[in-house]
């Protein structure tokens, strides 16, 4: 994938009515996609270990571009391979990271060529889930924020909620093989924003009752509350848009909606 450099619009306005040029992936979703719980900090972690730091992304996405060359080339022979899937899979999310770069105030810059290998990644993951019927809950993990920043660029609503959709789903397969506080408050987060509020709120009771201290639940409970807040708010913005735009005979575009994972609706306090 050439040119790095490139810049890719979102779907949702940060900046009252403004929209930047680039998708910045903020803390609260950065959280989730390094493994670190969105709730209970438990040591130091370093986001350049992630994403690149030094503008370098095409060169640093390249080994993963390569490998998943390869791949593509056994898969031609054997395309329901699902070892062969999960590797491309795995291949492509890294490639996408790859391609990321991170600002020197922490925030990650997702170009095009990382959003290209995403969609590639979110393909090679649909054909992966035909050949298995046991998911690998280590890729399912890569798997769901990644659909969380592909939701982020969405470019309809009915595209966004496919996404989230997809995140939610892997979270899920990631949760039930290995349930913890720090994956199914992740479930639950995710799911708030799906508008299933009985999904969202059995994965938080069961977060809940894997805490092991009263500070534990306090923290999953003040954290989940602010989620489920600011879920709230946007899934209501945004059926009343649809019904408006459905109303005039449109198909649901995405003017006035704020990004939900953005500050605008309480996200990237976490790495603050």
């Amino acid at each position: 994938m050439a040119g790095g450099n490139k810049e890719n619009k979102m779907l949702f306005d940060l900046q009252g009515g403004h929209r930047r040029k680039v998708v910045k992936v903020v803390y609260a979703v950065l959280a989730v996609l390094m493994g670190l719980s969105l709730f209970l900090v438990v040591g130091g972690l370093n986001i350049a270990e992630l994403f690149n730091g030094n503008g370098t992304a095409g060169s640093a996405a390249e080994p993963y571009e390569e490998q998943a060359e390869r791949i593509e080339v056994k898969l031609k022979k054997d395309p329901e391979n699902p070892n062969f899937l999960l590797s491309l899979t795995r291949a492509q999310i890294n490639a996408g990271n790859a391609n990321s770069t991170r600002e020197a105030n922490g925030e990650v810059v997702i170009t095009s060529d990382a959003v290209e290998a995403y969609q590639a990644a979110d393909q090679s993951w649909s054909e992966y889930l035909k050949a298995t019927d046991e998911p690998n809950p280590g890729l399912a993990q890569l798997v769901a924020p990644m659909m969380v920043t592909l939701a982020e660029i969405a470019t309809s609503y009915p595209q966004f909620d496919q996404r989230i959709a997809a995140a939610v789903d892997a979270q899920k397969i990631a949760a039930e093989a290995r349930p913890s506080v720090n994956s199914l408050s992740t479930l639950a987060f995710y799911t708030y924003f799906t508008g299933d509020l009985k999904a969202a709120e059995k994965a938080r009771a069961e977060a809940t009752k894997l805490a092991k201290t009263k500070s534990e639940r306090e923290a999953i409970a003040k954290q989940l509350d602010e989620y489920k807040k600011n879920a709230a708010t946007f899934v209501a913005v945004k059926e009343k848009a649809e019904k408006e735009q459905k109303a005039a005979g449109g198909t649901g575009g995405s003017e006035g909606v704020e990004n939900p994972f953005g500050p605008a609706l309480g996200g990237g306090g976490l790495g603050e």
